[in-house]
């Protein structure tokens, strides 16, 4: 079983990829094989709106994408995740995902590809310094098209508030412990949504 996790944000060693290497970490202990993508590291451009996806499924920009369609359509499990910015995913990680209009092309207008979401699940982690109850109706929204566009079903969500600092996640260790809960739920066929307070 492959594991696809997305690192939405633009700062190394934060609390969304220290969240998402413990959720790859339990997926591993499962016996299954994780890769991570880190964003901000890649050359992924935003959507030029140019339609050429509607020809034949592939996308017109020369960039980093063209090797993460391939990656996206492997993975039997993906992890999505970003800290909030203006209750929203981060941009780095909506230009990825405004640009996987290539893979919904396939999926739905073209019909040359067809993954089955009742076996490719997704999982979503999102970090928020505040509070807020409606902090991640964006996020949430945006993360469920993202997966139905790619092919994988909507199954586990952590959901984190109230923590900003660098690593201060490290000061809630049941957070961790939760992350790696996700990937071991993901990759066991028992994915259930889980609302941390």
């Amino acid at each position: 079983m492959q594991v696809l996790g997305i690192m939405g944000s633009p700062r190394r060693g934060s609390n969304t990829e220290l969240l998402l290497d413990s959720a790859l970490s339990g997926a591993g202990s499962r016996g299954a094989e994780t890769a991570k993508i880190v964003v901000s590291e890649m050359d992924i451009r935003p959507c030029q709106e140019l339609y050429h996806c509607a020809l034949d499924g592939t996308c017109s920009i020369q960039d980093d994408m063209r090797q993460l369609y391939g990656q996206l359509a492997a993975a039997d499990c993906v992890v999505l995740a970003s800290p909030i910015f203006f209750y929203g995913l981060t941009s780095q990680a909506k230009a990825l995902v405004d640009r996987c209009q290539a893979l919904w092309v396939r999926r739905h207008v073209l019909k040359s590809w067809l993954p089955d979401d009742n076996v490719r699940k997704g999982a979503l982690i999102a970090v928020g310094a505040t509070r807020g109850p409606r902090l991640f109706d964006g996020v949430v929204l945006t993360c469920r098209y993202f997966f139905e566009a790619i092919g994988v079903s909507y199954a586990d969500e952590l959901l984190v508030r109230g923590v900003d600092g660098k690593a201060q996640v490290r000061d809630f260790p049941g957070l961790l412990d939760d992350a790696v809960e996700l990937g071991r739920r993901l990759v066991s066929g028992d994915p259930s949504v889980h609302r941390p307070s």
